[in-house]
């Protein structure tokens, strides 16, 4: 006998398959059951979600580009606007470790709240960053774009994630959330924003899920809900449905009032009613 000059190969194995549109339905699949191995294999259940421009730098970044440009090189008003906006990078970074520390102090019970970013730069590292100086594993759930998404280097390696289907990386944005951040941002921000706080309102997401809407110098020149709950589109109370702030003490005192009050000391994290 001689060998065969074809030798089959298995489907599991067959990337041209795999990557074909006929396997569509496996690829997103693969996007909820390796994150869900991967989350039981760290006991992740709980997580503190937070949203944010990737384009935010932090303040030494932005220092250094202000003293750049007043040398003459680059646009110094520009500059000077990130080196404004870098407030809610480290705003971000110390919400996240103080939010960290607490949930390594918590006694007589298993549950942790686990910091969650995009896992890109900006607001996303940040938040990563804030919980790993806090000495505590944090998620990064990454999604690959031609720009800007880059893995920043303060995610927990292993809790480090790559999607290509934004809806899968947004059901695990969701899923496991017990509550969410927003920092100024861009087109995804508001995006991911606005579909948590319409899935809050009709109780898509039955769970207790406090929303910090964090920045109102910013924010309130972005959303004005006043005109809807004035032309009736949205009742009256949809506007109380998230937290706005510009503290950091405030955000921590409400975010760790409502896990107690929800998610510890017996809470079961249920809507009422």
């Amino acid at each position: 006998m001689t060998d065969s000059r074809y030798r089959a190969i298995k489907a599991y194995k067959n990337e041209k398959f795999l990557n074909s549109p006929d396997a569509r339905a496996l690829r997103i699949l693969s996007e909820y059951l390796e994150p869900a191995s991967r989350f039981k294999e760290f006991k992740v259940r709980d997580t503190i979600v937070f949203f944010g421009s990737a384009r935010i730098p932090s303040r030494e970044v932005a220092a250094a580009e202000v003293e750049a440009a007043r040398a003459g090189d680059g646009d110094l008003e520009r500059a000077e606007m990130r080196l404004h906006m870098s407030r809610y990078y480290e705003e971000t970074r110390e919400l996240a470790a103080r939010l960290t520390t607490w949930s390594k102090s918590l006694e007589g019970t298993e549950r942790r709240f686990v910091v969650c970013s995009g896992g890109g730069p900006g607001i996303m590292e940040a938040a990563n960053r804030g919980a790993s100086e806090a000495a505590g594993e944090n998620i990064g759930l990454n999604i690959s774009l031609p720009f800007e998404q880059i893995d920043n280097p303060y995610t927990t390696r292993r809790l480090a994630f790559e999607f290509h289907y934004f809806f899968m990386r947004k059901f695990w944005f969701s899923y496991l959330a017990k509550a969410m951040v927003v920092m100024p941002g861009g087109f995804g921000t508001f995006d991911e924003f606005m579909e948590v706080v319409t899935l809050v309102q009709t109780l898509k997401i039955k769970k207790k899920l406090p929303i910090v809407l964090f920045g109102t110098e910013y924010w309130d020149e972005i959303i004005n809900f006043e005109p809807m709950v004035k032309f009736g589109t949205i009742s009256p109370e949809d506007v109380n449905l998230f937290f706005r702030t510009d503290s950091v003490d405030e955000a921590f005192e409400f975010l760790t009032t409502q896990f107690k009050k929800h998610f510890l000391n017996g809470g079961n994290g249920h809507v009422e009613g």
